[in-house]
């Protein structure tokens, strides 16, 4: 049905072209499911981009040919591939919130594509709306048609570019990056989501993604990507029981296993700079790496042999809704409810939850940057609660957080030298900025960065670069307590290895305790050496990672346990 012959894509630059993708070619049947797998930056979503003739033809060169039924697209111009758009490829883009128009309802935006494209009345349009927006499971359909994309949550916005791409039944779906960053279990409603809607409606989808235990549920055919070319191609079940290319065997190989405990993740540049793991399996190689039952046993008993670092005392932080004629609050939400939890020193408790359960409230309300309601945060015997302005300020050189964001978490208008330094001259740290200049390149050694990495902006480095930035920022001011907050969940699996194996290398090194947040399951387990599971602000189930994930008692948990992605992986 779709035919993709020698792809072949080049950016324009100031020092001349660089080559995105190099000879891409591939195959779509009618109703089959192509999965296109690889890191950030390996081609796949310009690929896809290509397909639909979204890129500046200004600034790219696109070389070799895509036939749809035979017909060529590249050939074609603009009307005729809104014609192609409009009756026979749609796409769902990465990132919903930057893709809907936050100044039009949800309604307004796919009514507008129907009438446009299906040149139906306003009302008609209003009904095939509602009846899309049930189609791919919303709640309360009419009342999200009148909702601000900010009104509604990440879950509920993927399902609307869904209900969009749908609108004006295409016969191919292009799924990019649709799960990333999405809680597991909204990741698996999701993807059953689109497999429910492509047998009704007998589609093809190419599907893409840079988890291959993602891939591994939904696709019946895989091609692996790196740096622009397709590198394996195979059907999933062989692609992951056999996989030949050393790249896909260490992209299968670095995701956290929730049936392995590994003291570190094996990362992919193992596998493509070892020549001896070529012929060894990957479950022999996560033996190589497996932590110990009696070191863990060790640990743990040291560790809560010393008195708590931090104790969270009926910690509540609830804000208001609506307000009546009075001016009081009519309801409150109870963001966090009734907490209580210690923290020991050199300890990972790992939290883990759905968004909106309250799990970034909580990590911000013991820092104080939300005020809690009411309740103690007794951190080294000091309760912060009562802490003046001033005195809060000295304690937190002890207490840092890693955001979820990196990118918007640092200035962008400051070099990356400058936004280290900064702690450094605000809390008085070393007499000079020479000796602080020096203590922040030896940062960027320990987070594996390099020395002229020191004059760079944000900007210029990659996702994981930027979160190892934010860790040496947490690091400057050598502090005992550091909160994680999802701080490599819209990492690659590559990357987000990376990234987990030097936060359990810096807290042995530093002796640092964690209070490590994410919505992934898998992550928690691998990293913590206790888990808290939240729900509904309130924590349901805390213990051991392993007996929780063999044997959770609360019903929530085994939901969460359930949408874990890979198993076959």
């Amino acid at each position: 049905m779709l035919q993709i012959n020698n792809l072949g894509i080049k950016f324009k630059t100031q020092t001349g072209f660089f080559e995105a993708v190099k000879g891409v070619s591939f195959k779509l049947a009618k109703g089959e499911t192509i999965g296109i797998v690889g890191e950030s930056g390996s081609g796949k979503s310009v690929t896809s981009l290509a397909i639909m003739r979204l890129l500046d033809k200004h600034q790219t060169v696109i070389s070799g040919g895509v036939l749809l039924n035979g017909a060529g697209l590249c050939e074609l111009d603009e009307a005729g591939m809104r014609k192609i758009r409009r009756h026979h490829i749609a796409m769902i883009f990465q990132e919903p919130m930057t893709s809907l128009n936050p100044v039009l309802t949800c309604g307004y935006q796919i009514t507008e594509a129907i009438q446009l494209h299906l040149k139906t009345s306003r009302a008609e349009a209003k009904e095939r709306t509602i009846e899309l927006f049930k189609e791919v499971q919303l709640p309360r359909p009419e009342e999200i048609f009148d909702s601000y994309p900010h009104q509604i949550s990440g879950g509920q916005k993927q399902r609307v570019m869904i209900a969009m791409a749908l609108s004006c039944n295409p016969e191919i779906l292009i799924a990019d990056e649709p799960t990333t960053a999405l809680d597991v279990t909204v990741q698996k409603t999701i993807i059953e989501l689109l497999l429910k809607l492509k047998a009704e409606r007998n589609m093809s989808l190419i599907f893409i993604s840079h988890d291959l235990a993602v891939i591994g549920e939904i696709a019946d055919r895989v091609l692996v990507m790196y740096k622009g070319e397709v590198v394996e191609e195979a059907p999933a079940k062989t692609l992951f029981t056999n996989p030949k290319h050393p790249y896909t065997r260490g992209l299968l190989a670095c995701r956290p296993s929730p049936d392995h405990h590994l003291k570190k993740l094996p990362v992919v540049a193992d596998f493509l700079n070892d020549e001896t793991r070529k012929a060894v399996s990957i479950e022999k190689i996560r033996e190589g790496y497996l932590y110990p039952a009696d070191e863990i046993k060790e640990r743990k008993r040291k560790l809560y042999a010393q008195e708590p670092l931090l104790k969270i005392t009926q910690l509540n932080t609830w804000f208001p809704t609506g307000r009546n004629f009075f001016g009081r609050s009519k309801n409150m939400v109870k963001a966090v409810n009734q907490v209580s939890f210690d923290v020991y020193p050199g300890e990972t408790l790992g939290l883990v939850g759905e968004s909106g359960c309250g799990k970034t409230t909580l990590g911000r309300s013991i820092l104080r940057l939300i005020e809690p309601t009411s309740g103690s945060i007794n951190f080294n015997n000091t309760d912060l609660r009562l802490l003046k302005k001033n005195d809060l300020r000295e304690i937190r050189r002890d207490i840092q957080i890693i955001f979820q964001d990196p990118y918007s978490s640092l200035n962008p208008r400051l070099t990356v030298g400058d936004s280290l330094m900064e702690p450094l001259q605000v809390h008085r740290f070393y007499t000079n900025n020479a000796k602080r200049k020096r203590k922040v390149l030896e940062l960027l050694e320990r987070v594996n960065l390099l020395p002229e990495h020191f004059n760079r902006y944000p900007h210029e480095f990659s996702g994981g670069q930027r979160q190892r930035i934010v860790i040496a920022r947490a690091l400057a001011l050598r502090p005992k307590f550091i909160i994680c907050d999802e701080s490599v969940s819209a990492l690659d699996v590559s990357v987000q290895a990376q990234v987990l194996n030097l936060i359990r290398e810096l807290q042995q090194e530093f002796n640092l305790t964690y209070i490590f947040i994410s919505h992934d399951l898998a992550v928690i387990k691998h990293i913590s050496d206790r888990m808290m599971v939240m729900n509904k602000g309130e924590i349901v189930e805390t213990g051991d990672p392993n007996e929780i994930y063999y044997h959770p008692k609360e019903e929530y948990t085994k939901k969460l346990i359930a949408s874990i992605p890979g198993r076959v992986a």
